[in-house]
């Protein structure tokens, strides 16, 4: 297994890496930020994934805990109830963070938890108790879940228990066995998972939408389109004399917890779960979370505009459709649009969603313009060509003939008819076809047939 330092990066990964590190920097502040990647198969998506075992940071847990209880936040049966004192008498330890996986053969009880045979067949002491699953085990860390759409499909059992998991933050289990009682657990575990859409049983948004919309963020893996990057991923395999001291130093970036989000800002995210119709709340509460992360990781100390864009197609990607997602941003770009001159403010309009919504995806901006002002032209015209409110001299009220049309008395403006107008000749001679600059005001098309 490669290193997280020796992987390539590419324009098809680098969605990839951006997500990653945002759950990474969620994680390190006790935040699930659930991921799931699609993309085609032998991409890297798994790869990428394991790899990055090398840069979790390690934990401090109860001593020989197998819920990995915080010392601080006890939550397992064993240990909620202790005093500050007992845990400490207890002590402490430092393990690496948990990353486990759950494969397609998984059975209930090992993801879950079962009864604890080798405790129960004790023969100095027997007693009945639980031993914690692949979930539970994997508080405070990270479970991963390759092919969720297949599983999704053949395991709906596991698939509800990641529901339950993923449903709240943090996420809770309950752990059942015949004849003991059910033991219910808060759970901080981050989720993450790949899939292929285009095998079977498809894409998990069609399988399982429900499961789908759990997730923060989805990332689409693309493949490497240059020579360079295929050529390092060759070499890359080939090097054998890499050493842990050789890669560079890496730090996942903290803070989340000072990041300010403005009142304008959730303002923003209630105008788009609005105005687009998003059918879940998990939408706007992942793109709320994921600008912040980006917010951490730019070094920045509040949520601007700028961070709600760049995380619009990681939390929408799979809860809404790509047009809907295009239009908010053509929405989010508008209102980031810088300040315009005074003399401009009056006559600039900024698009509301639903006028935003509207509009066609095959429209020529230029075109739009150039009619948009061949209209106000004509406006101008006709309303320089009707008549004073007052009656012209030789009108005569409710005679019903000329120009009045029998409203000679009212006080509205009224149109003045051709017939009555005093045309004068132009004072000079028009200018013939033949002399004008015709490059000027007559283009010619070389293409056409």
């Amino acid at each position: 297994m490669p290193s997280y330092f020796e992987l390539v990066r590419h324009n098809g990964n680098g969605d990839l890496f951006q997500a990653v590190e945002l759950s990474l920097s969620a994680l390190a502040e006790g935040q699930p930020f659930h991921l799931h990647v699609e993309g085609l198969r032998g991409t890297g998506k798994t790869t990428i994934m394991r790899a990055v075992k090398d840069i979790l940071p390690p934990i401090v847990r109860i001593k020989n805990c197998l819920y990995n209880c915080d010392p601080a936040k006890p939550h397992c049966p064993e240990h909620r109830c202790l005093s500050a004192q007992e845990i400490q008498e207890i002590g402490s330890e430092t393990i690496p963070c948990p990353f486990l996986e759950i494969s397609q053969s998984a059975k209930i009880g090992t993801v879950v938890g079962t009864i604890d045979l080798a405790k129960l067949t004790d023969k100095m002491s027997p007693a009945a108790s639980i031993l914690p699953g692949t979930i539970v085990q994997a508080h405070r860390g990270i479970i991963f879940v390759d092919e969720i759409n297949r599983l999704a499909d053949t395991s709906p059992e596991l698939a509800d228990v990641l529901l339950d998991v993923m449903g709240t933050k943090p996420g809770r289990i309950q752990i059942e066995e015949t004849g003991m009682p059910a033991v219910e657990l808060p759970l901080a575990v981050t989720v993450w998972a790949a899939s292929n859409p285009d095998e079977d049983p498809g894409a998990l948004a069609q399988v399982r939408r429900q499961l789908s919309d759990r997730f923060d963020a989805l990332v689409t893996m693309g493949r490497p389109n240059d020579y360079l990057a295929v050529h390092s991923i060759l070499e890359n395999r080939c090097k054998s004399d890499i050493t842990p001291s050789d890669y560079p130093a890496f730090s996942i970036p903290v803070g989340l917890e000072k990041i300010s989000v403005s009142k304008e800002i959730r303002n923003v995210l209630a105008s788009i779960y609005v105005d687009f119709s998003l059918e879940s709340l998990r939408a706007v509460q992942a793109m709320e979370m994921a600008a912040a992360l980006q917010a951490v990781r730019g070094g920045k100390p509040q949520v601007t505009l700028d961070e709600i864009i760049q995380v619009v197609p990681l939390t929408l990607g799979h809860r809404v459709d790509h047009a809907t997602v295009t239009n908010i941003l053509k929405y989010l770009t508008h209102l980031n649009h810088p300040v315009l001159p005074v003399s401009q403010q009056a006559n600039e309009v900024v698009p509301t969603p639903a006028a935003i919504g509207k509009q066609q995806s095959g429209s020529n901006p230029e075109q739009l313009s150039w009619w948009r002002s061949l209209w106000e032209n004509l406006k101008k015209r006709a309303s320089t060509n009707k008549a004073p409110e007052t009656q012209p001299k030789n009108s005569q009220a409710g005679t019903g003939g000329g120009s009045s049309g029998g409203r000679g008395s009212s006080p509205q403006q009224q149109t003045a008819d051709p017939l009555q107008m005093t045309i004068h000749a132009p004072r000079a001679k028009a200018t013939p076809l033949a002399k004008l600059p015709v490059d000027k005001f007559i283009s010619e098309d070389e293409n056409r047939g």
